[in-house]
């Protein structure tokens, strides 16, 4: 199955999230990394040490741009500031993919420090499209928009998410990250079959694919609600969902470990990225499988 073309070089291996507690580590062993993935906004500034241990990781391995702050789904126009700003740490790093979230966090001037849910609507996709066009051609290249994470359903919702997805990437053009913990959580939260999810997504638009872990937590009624925490390792049922995502792609797609919150020390990320280099390996020793 042909795929999402990345011309840039994210070799299809896994990567982990680039944290500066980590710098040292993988500038000592670069190999057990395929690519490292930094988040647009922590790189803004002009200089420093984050500045200075990114550059010699540059040189060393291919980066991932993921942007938290654009706010692609938001009523308002885009913050072109902030989108200069993210223009010129693609053209410092110059990543092999740049990426977004399908969600909005500002409203009216105010910064909210989350990632908000959209109703999918005709109003909303014709937004969100305007968006990711106006973000492709400032930077000049096409991006991915990533899967949520839902904790709740629009009543006003005229279309589900894998339609409102596949719409936004006939309309502009762009790729997309399959964030295969969110598909769980979402599953586990809405009350549908991840299994059926994934086999309805459009993996031919897949660039990248994410997995991290998740907290299990309870609502306010004493049902199960799973927290996207990024704060511990991958759970089980999460890496048998990421081998049937690979089933359906056919082809190994570079596979980002995120934990951003409770650092651990390397070694136990670096696992972690071991275990999904391995599962990407026999997906590439028996191509096509899917």
């Amino acid at each position: 199955m042909s795929g999402f073309s990345c011309p840039a070089g994210i070799p299809a291996r896994a990567g982990a999230g680039f944290k500066l507690a980590h710098a040292n580590a993988i500038l000592d062993a670069p190999d057990q990394l395929g690519f490292v993935e930094i988040h647009a906004e922590n790189f803004m500034g002009d200089g420093g040490v984050p500045h200075r241990l990114l550059t010699a990781v540059r040189e060393r391995l291919p980066v991932s741009l993921h942007g938290v702050g654009l706010s692609i789904g938001a009523e308002g126009p885009l913050d072109k500031a902030h989108l200069a700003r993210l223009g010129a740490v693609a053209a410092r790093y110059e990543p092999g993919l740049v990426s977004e979230h399908l969600a909005w966090s500002t409203h009216d001037g105010a910064y909210y420090n989350d990632l908000l849910p959209l109703p999918y609507t005709a109003g909303t996709l014709a937004r969100v499209v305007s968006h990711i066009n106006e973000v492709q051609d400032t930077l000049g290249r096409t991006m991915l928009l990533e899967n949520p994470s839902s904790y709740l359903a629009f009543d006003s919702s005229t279309m589900d998410e894998l339609s409102f997805m596949k719409a936004v990437t006939r309309q502009t053009g762009c790729g997309l990250i399959l964030d295969v913990n969110n598909v769980f959580i979402s599953a586990a939260n809405l009350g549908f079959t991840a299994h059926d999810y994934i086999a309805a997504f459009p993996v031919e638009a897949v660039g990248e694919i994410h997995l991290a872990g998740h907290a299990e937590d309870a609502d306010a009624t004493g049902a199960p609600l799973l927290i996207d925490t990024h704060d511990r390792p991958v759970a089980p049922p999460v890496w048998s969902l990421y081998r049937a995502v690979l089933e359906r792609t056919g082809r190994p797609v570079p596979t980002l470990i995120e934990w951003d919150t409770d650092i651990p020390p390397f070694e136990i990320l670096a696992a972690e990225v071991s275990r999904a280099d391995r599962i990407l390996q026999a997906c590439a020793a028996t191509e096509g499988v899917g």
